[in-house]
């Protein structure tokens, strides 16, 4: 028999709604999971048991009196350690915030919580969230959950993990360039980057960006959604978003189920050319066969998106600078090197080579934009090799 931190979100709300579960019951079943297997994967870096089962007594009380507060009432969410927790430590990943405990939580994290949903725990993260593995000084490396001495991706690796194993059934993570997308890959979840502006990041420092922003993780497309039709709420601090624009978040709760048969798949593994081992385009044939043999309309797509890697170098470095300017000269050496090579990209590039590199971005938006003229979705590898040591 399944264990109730084992449940999706949606099933462990229909428990509730039946009285069949409680929400002391999912939260106990989910702290002892993760006193198991965190010593192993090392995926959450900060837990109060003792507040966790406070606020879920509370929520209990709440529920069995028929007073619901929201689509996630009861519902216990692990939390990426870049997004603040009040009352909870939140390090981004470094020495430098060890021992920091917000007053206050950034937006999608208020937002969890106006929906009823209780904040479970803190998960790793690499330092300030810059790298596709989730490893930092303070805590060490997240593993595989599947294989530990493997990498679990990131930057999102402890979100990812934690849902993975049952620590919790719905996690927040976020994007840059891959950070929800390859630990998901890496760890057989669901990890969802939205269009910018869908997810409110009031703690955005560049106007007018489409790189970072914030999603939800889950085991199964459905809880996506429904987190999703969460922390995309409007509120009071979506304002503080240049990229926010109106939108009703609650759609995303009831979701059309959409069938194969007839869909047009685009597929590419390599848009082009970008490297991508032989193991992940095997594998990635292999998929494909599916799709076609449910049905699936199958069309390679012929497009080239290798000019990117430049391009996004120099505008992730022109992003760097105007996030770490302030602040750069308070880290030492032994600070993220991927923070300090953007910086120093940054400083050593001309205002003509970043001029450039935003002129070709949108002429690559617009060639990948044009290609669904003729499918429907596109389908490409989640990440460009296997998980490594």
């Amino acid at each position: 028999m399944s264990e109730p931190c084992d449940l999706s979100a949606r099933a462990v709300l229909s428990g509730f709604a039946s009285k069949e579960l409680s929400p002391v019951e999912v939260v106990r079943s989910c702290i002892d999971r993760i006193n198991a297997l965190n010593p192993v994967v090392n995926a959450v870096v900060a837990l109060d048991e003792k507040k966790v089962l406070e606020d879920a007594r509370f929520v209990e009380q709440q529920i069995m009196s028929g007073d619901t507060r929201g689509l996630l009432h009861g519902l216990p969410v692990a939390i990426k350690d870049l997004q603040a927790t009040e009352g909870l430590t939140t390090t981004y990943g470094t020495d430098f915030f060890r021992d920091h405990v917000p007053n206050r939580d950034d937006g999608i994290v208020a937002r969890i919580r106006s929906a009823g949903g209780i904040i479970l725990c803190k998960t790793n993260i690499p330092e300030m969230s810059i790298g596709a593995n989730t490893i930092n000084r303070l805590f060490g490396a997240t593993g595989n959950p599947y294989s530990p001495d493997l990498t679990c991706g990131g930057s999102s690796g402890g979100s990812a993990v934690a849902v993975a194993t049952g620590m919790a059934p719905l996690a927040t993570g976020s994007d840059h360039g891959g950070s929800l997308r390859i630990p998901a890959s890496f760890c057989g979840v669901i990890g969802h980057r939205a269009t910018p502006g869908v997810v409110p990041h009031e703690g955005r420092t560049i106007t007018q960006t489409n790189y970072s922003l914030q999603g939800p993780m889950a085991r199964n497309v459905d809880d996506v959604a429904l987190l999703l039709a969460v922390i995309a709420t409007r509120d009071n601090s979506s304002r503080f978003d240049p990229m926010s624009f109106p939108l009703d978040a609650h759609d995303f709760v009831a979701l059309d189920h959409l069938g194969l048969s007839g869909l047009e798949i685009g597929v590419t593994a390599d848009f082009g050319g970008l490297l991508v081992s032989e193991e992940t385009r095997s594998e990635f044939r292999k998929r494909i066969d599916f799709l076609d043999d449910a049905g699936a309309r199958i069309r390679p797509i012929d497009i080239d998106l290798t000019s990117a890697v430049d391009a996004d170098w120099h505008l992730r470095a022109d992003i760097f600078a105007t996030q770490y300017h302030r602040d750069i000269d308070a880290f030492d050496d032994t600070f993220n090197p991927n923070v300090f090579r953007s910086y120093e990209t940054a400083l050593n590039s001309t205002v003509l080579e970043i001029a450039k590199a935003r002129r070709q971005q949108v002429d690559l938006f617009r060639s990948f934009a044009a290609v669904f003229d003729d499918v429907d979705v596109v389908l490409c590898p989640g990440a460009s090799v296997q998980p490594f040591p």
